[in-house]
């Protein structure tokens, strides 16, 4: 029995007692969090906001096994926050745009009412280019057929969650849109946020992109919860991270009763460990901003610009064991005569370091760091 076949479904139920130490630390790190950014030097807040919308970009979309390029979803995020930089490539995707437009709508009107055609506009916005021979519906809610999550060979499938029928779907999301519109008196706005994640993921309302509406609406909880559209932190990251839990205890949570308390506990937990993250990412924040104040004066192209961005960006993993004459070319698209004079000019202005090591595996790290 599935958790939608229960005969209350969907009066949930939890343990107060037990999710109460938990609330109580979110809270905590949230004020922490907003304390540090408010302290912080002038336009943090921009900076800590717009690496949080990379990251959450990013890694939403990983979540369901896709991958963006981080330079494009930076662009997109620059270009929807309204902050052109230099070294913020112009090059972006009908993907990026659209999934960032996305996002930004769900946190930055936190205030307008959600519909089940707010719902169908944003999954819309996943797919922003159509597809050849997909049969995916765009914009509206799934088919007739069974809706399955399933995983294994052809032959051999599990089916770790079916979805409820079809019929009734329009109106088990308006009883969703109605109850997240006008929460119960006393409900947590914390828990509230993970109901509604598990609520409308359990609906499965679309052929695709069930799991990035969710968070989306996720976010948009967690934003009325803290009274602000800025985001200083990601929790896709979170469950990026976590990746395996999450779908484990979603499986566990839907193949249940109504007792959520695990679910609620999980989320709870997942939140916090995305505040802790981003109290780490505003300290490299502060570096960014430490390092550009120091080398206001040095005269840098916009190549040099741009990959220092993705040294010092925590969306440039790609980059965490320093950066090689080859991953410059990659980066910037020049020759790589070009590519080692920009290094060396870089490495004598003082904003990188060499690490030991040499010939085609020479790499480089910002000055001050080590790896």
């Amino acid at each position: 029995m599935y958790i939608w076949q229960q005969p209350d479904w969907p009066g949930f139920y939890w343990d107060e007692t037990t999710l109460k130490p938990k609330t109580d630390a979110v809270r905590l790190l949230q004020g922490r969090l907003l304390g540090r950014t408010e302290s912080a030097p002038e336009h943090t807040d921009l900076d800590v906001e717009m690496d949080a919308l990379i990251q959450n970009a990013i890694r939403t979309s990983e979540i369901e096994g896709e991958h963006l390029d981080a330079g494009s979803v930076r662009s997109s995020v620059a270009r929807q926050l309204g902050l052109e930089r230099a070294g913020v490539s112009a090059k972006t995707t009908p993907e990026t745009e659209s999934l960032v437009a996305l996002l930004v709508q769900a946190t930055h009107r936190p205030d307008e009412p959600l519909s089940r055609e707010q719902l169908c506009q944003w999954q819309s916005m996943l797919f922003p280019e159509p597809r050849l021979f997909s049969k995916i519906r765009i914009g509206a809610l799934r088919g007739e057929q069974p809706m399955q999550v399933v995983s294994g060979r052809i032959d051999r499938p599990r089916v770790h969650f079916e979805a409820p029928p079809r019929d009734g779907l329009e109106a088990g999301l308006d009883s969703f849109t109605q109850w997240f519109n006008h929460p119960p008196v006393g409900l947590d706005p914390l828990l509230r946020a993970g109901i509604a994640h598990l609520w409308l993921i359990t609906l499965h309302p679309f052929d695709d992109g069930n799991g990035r509406v969710a968070r989306a609406v996720t976010d948009r909880a967690l934003a009325q919860a803290e009274r602000r559209s800025v985001r200083f932190y990601s929790l896709s990251a979170a469950i990026m991270a976590r990746r395996q839990t999450y779908y484990d205890c979603l499986e566990q949570t839907q193949r249940g009763d109504l007792d959520i308390t695990r679910w609620l506990s999980w989320f709870l937990d997942t939140l916090e460990e995305a505040l802790q993250q981003a109290m780490l990412r505003l300290d490299r924040v502060l570096v960014k901003t430490r390092f550009w104040q120091k080398q206001s004066m040095t005269a840098l192209n916009e190549r040099q610009i741009k990959v220092l961005n993705r040294l010092l960006d925590t969306a440039g993993e790609a980059f965490e064991q320093g950066i090689t004459a080859s991953k410059y070319q990659s980066l910037t698209e020049v020759s790589k005569a070009t590519a080692t004079r920009d290094l060396t000019e870089l490495l004598d202005k003082g904003c990188l370091q060499k690490l030991p090591g040499g010939g085609r595996s020479t790499r480089y790290v910002l000055m001050g760091e080590t790896s």
